[in-house]
């Protein structure tokens, strides 16, 4: 009798449920998904990747696979730690909303108001800009003024700020992020490191973030995989925005260094409305701005709107939550739906996480 419990156990492990995001009555079979990885990884030149797959709140499926390093070909295991690029954004969003509850920050109070910008002064209108807008990247901003320069008919040097739209105008903007994470920093006595160890105390451990990391510790230097471009190893040590941004600085807009499994935590944390007021879960995921249909999100990845913090696509006629993130060695992604609560959320470890993203959701968005 004991015998045949164990069996039945282990059997029950080796055939894991796997419904579709969009469709739950559509089964995953996992050998044939864990096959598919194996040949996308393969035909994109992938070197590792960190996935995740949420079924009703639960991860189902988890992997992490190939190597670290192409000339070492160390291998990627379950500690392996990416940069989140971009989908950092969505947990800083989550962040600044617990702030707000302990009235650290009014997200309708301009941000000048907390702590002017002598960079910023340059037009006035930056003084408009609040931590809402900042979040749902009204902010007029640009994305990041070294990589997203003035046009040449306003004769600003690159890495000058300058306001690309009228504040109120939907302009994605990693900028805005970051003067937003300075605010919070000044309104909690902190540098920008002390912000980080806020932001584990009040997001990553009440929700059951394992990994999460805004600045250089100790189990990066063990655990970090190396990013890649082009094929090749890429050289760069920490991702950053601006020229002064380093290992020990909190970039709020790309700087997250995470896993799949721990980054599944906090989307479940999301999907079942965990750690915030139910009025902040509302702003959270409220449409906030529909974006042009002329924008290239729009034309591009059926994005029609922003929340604050994600990314709003309509696909088949239903709406999901997303953010992809891209830090050029390094790219990520996720998607939900918080209605059957089924998501996604991956990274890789070079250039070819679009292509990725892609081609996974031949199989998980039937």
């Amino acid at each position: 009798m004991l015998f045949l419990v164990i069996f039945s156990c282990s059997d029950s492990n080796k055939h894991i449920s796997i419904s579709s995001i969009a469709n739950p009555d559509i089964k995953i079979d996992e050998t044939k998904l864990d096959q598919f990885l194996e040949r996308t990884m393969d035909s994109l030149k992938i070197p590792g990747l960190s996935i995740a797959i949420i079924n009703n709140s639960k991860v189902v499926y988890h992997r992490a696979m190939g190597i670290s390093n192409i000339e070492t070909r160390e291998k990627i295991n379950d500690n392996s730690i990416f940069e989140a690029a971009s989908i950092s954004k969505p947990v800083f969003a989550y962040f600044t909303l617990k702030m707000a509850e302990k009235g650290g920050i009014d997200l309708d109070r301009p941000l000048f108001f907390y702590l002017p910008d002598s960079d910023m002064e340059v037009d006035s209108r930056y003084k408009q800009v609040t931590a809402r807008m900042v979040l749902n990247h009204t902010t007029g901003f640009p994305n990041w003024r070294w990589f997203d320069p003035a046009p040449d008919s306003l004769n600003i040097p690159r890495g000058k700020f300058y306001m690309k739209a009228e504040p109120g105008n939907f302009t994605y903007s990693g900028e805005g992020y970051q003067y937003l994470a300075r605010v919070l920093a000044h309104n909690n006595f902190v540098n920008m490191f002390g912000l980080a160890q806020i932001f584990q105390s009040e997001v990553s451990k009440p929700l059951g973030v394992k990994h999460a990391y805004f600045v250089w510790n100790d189990f990066l230097y063990e655990n970090k995989a190396f990013g890649h471009k082009n094929d090749v190893l890429d050289g760069r040590a920490w991702g950053t925005g601006l020229p002064h941004q380093h290992s020990k600085i909190m970039n709020a807009a790309g700087g997250l260094h995470t896993e799949s499994l721990s980054y599944a935590s906090f989307l479940i944390g999301l999907m079942n409305k965990k750690g915030l007021y139910n009025s902040s879960f509302d702003l959270l995921l409220s449409e906030q701005i529909l974006l042009p249909k002329t924008h290239r999100f729009y034309l591009n990845d059926n994005t029609v709107a922003w929340s604050l913090g994600l990314a709003i696509e309509d696909y088949k006629g239903h709406r999901y939550y997303k953010h992809g993130g891209n830090n050029g060695g390094f790219m990520s992604g996720f998607l939900f739906d918080k209605e059957n609560k089924n998501g996604y959320v991956f990274f890789v470890n070079c250039d070819k996480g679009k292509s990725f993203d892609k081609e996974i959701r031949k199989i998980l968005m039937n």
